[in-house]
């Protein structure tokens, strides 16, 4: 048998070009005032590029692209099985594309290249192929009237969605909104965050190659505040599908109220709690799914389970296993094949982080493991994986998303208490339970305000299943069926007979 020859990622780095022009009405231009911005690669601080700086008048000009191919039709007035078709090659494509997409997304936002091409590239295109296949098996309904009434109950596109991703899965994410919204037949300007835009342009282009008609998906980067915010006031902008933090979210509502009363669908932040019970008979998976829960992504996951709350009688043993198995979670260059934790997006965020650390100290967490920023590639953003023993559910490292590798050890004593302090957050997204007991099993899973809650495992989940929590972590679901809700108008047809 032939043996593979492993890929020279850097090698293909320093081979790769980059195009940061953004994606409208099918081509790619300069923004409108011409202005740009540098992406430098948080592996080593390497310049990938310049990057269309979006701002109101490129939204606008995208905008307008996106209403007249709905208006006209191009797209929505195609049948479930013609957009099927598209939507497939589409998906194809992007496996076709795996290796340059995986290196745009390593090199864009520092996560190791293994899980780029295991994991976000193929996850991103098992998306759009799950909605392709989907769109022609959704049945609209009759209502049962009298027999002097047909009352047909139909969903439609409702026209123009603004998507707003963040960086840290810019792929899946842009995925999670382009699947279900496109496939409804609407068309997208979809704004990915300036931290990682690379990826998102590129899918732009092969959703064109694969043969979606020019106008249908726009994608414009630009900062937040310019290219953000006005996409989400847009008076023609009929629904808002954003991921990223509590505190944009809360602006995201404002700005459907100051506009049009767009739909605003948000899937916020998280700070998940993951309940480890002394009757569970495997505590060294328990540690490994723990570790692998909270360092994964750096860190950088909204459903981190970063709050974990351990029963008194085995903390000792359980948080020692925990840090015997961060030491597997040491930084590497993300374009090693070996790294298992990479690089966080950019100097802010190392910033942050180590604020969060240096408040856990000073407010009187044990730390165990971590703590300092490390350096496996000069000029990288790199942060030790790290441990805080006897939290308080009252210190900030509990309370706040951190989004970072940060975990935090909290004990107790009963069932009762633990239910208590997992649900006293202002978050909701996940949670999970580790025990053998059926009954307490279903009891703590009940009990839990999340919207999705893991027994005995952790992050296991499918396209067939929605994602999205409770409180402030946001309203609406990715995922599923589910999401096809948020992008479509239900309508009543009530004919007399």
């Amino acid at each position: 048998m032939k043996t593979q020859t492993p890929i020279d990622w850097h090698a293909r780095a320093k081979d790769l070009k980059i195009d940061g022009r953004a994606l409208i009405d099918g081509q790619r231009v300069a923004s409108v005032a011409g202005d740009a911005f540098e992406k430098r690669s948080p592996i080593d601080g390497r310049l990938l590029g310049t990057v269309a700086r979006g701002q109101a008048a490129d939204i606008d000009v995208a905008v307008r692209g996106a209403r007249r191919a709905f208006e006209d039709g191009r797209w929505a007035l195609q049948p479930p099985g013609a957009r099927k078709k598209v939507l497939r090659r589409f998906a194809e494509a992007m496996l076709a594309s795996r290796e340059e997409l995986a290196l745009l997304e390593t090199l864009d936002m520092g996560k190791p290249i293994r899980d780029s091409l295991a994991v976000d590239v193929p996850g991103a295109s098992r998306c759009i192929q799950w909605y392709a296949e989907a769109v022609d098996k959704v049945y609209d309904q009759i209502a049962p009237t009298g027999p002097g009434a047909v009352a047909m109950i139909t969903r439609e596109p409702m026209g123009v969605i603004g998507a707003i991703v963040p960086w840290n899965y810019p792929m899946l994410m842009a995925a999670w909104k382009l699947g279900p919204a496109l496939a409804a037949g609407n068309s997208v300007v979809l704004k990915p965050s300036e931290k990682s835009p690379f990826t998102a342009l590129r899918l732009g282009e092969l959703a064109l190659q694969a043969g979606l008609p020019e106008g249908v998906l726009n994608v414009v980067p630009g900062y937040g505040p310019e290219a953000g915010e006005a996409l989400a006031l847009h008076m023609d902008v009929d629904a808002i599908g954003f991921t990223g933090s509590t505190r944009v979210g809360r602006r995201m509502l404002e700005y459907a109220g100051r506009s049009n009363l767009k739909r605003v669908y948000n899937e916020l932040g998280g700070k998940s709690a993951n309940i480890v019970f002394a009757d569970f008979d495997d505590l060294d998976r328990a540690a490994a799914t723990a570790a692998t829960g909270v360092f994964y992504n750096q860190g950088e996951s909204c459903n981190a389970p970063t709050r974990l709350l351990v029963e008194e009688s085995i903390a000792d043993e359980f948080v020692a296993r925990i840090a015997a198995h961060a030491k597997s979670w040491a930084p590497g260059n993300p374009l090693a094949s070996d790294t298992a934790m990479g690089a966080l997006v950019d100097e802010g965020q190392v910033s942050t982080v180590l604020r969060y650390i240096e408040s856990g100290r000073k407010e009187g967490a044990k730390m165990l493991t971590g703590g300092e920023r490390v350096h496996p590639a000069q000029g990288g953003c790199y942060i030790a994986p790290t441990i805080f023993d006897r939290v308080g559910n009252e210190m900030t490292i509990a309370r706040e998303e951190i989004f970072g590798p940060v975990l935090s050890v909290i004990r107790f004593r009963t069932e009762e208490e633990a239910l208590a302090r997992a649900n006293a957050s202002s978050y909701g997204l996940q949670a999970a339970v580790w025990t053998t007991q059926l009954s307490r099993a279903h009891r703590v899973a009940r009990g839990l305000r999340a919207g999705t809650v893991h027994v005995n495992q952790y992050d296991e989940d499918d396209m067939t299943v929605p994602f999205g929590g409770y409180k402030q972590s946001g309203n609406g679901r990715d995922k599923s069926l589910h999401a096809l809700e948020k992008y479509t108008e239900l309508k009543t047809t009530w004919i007399r007979l």
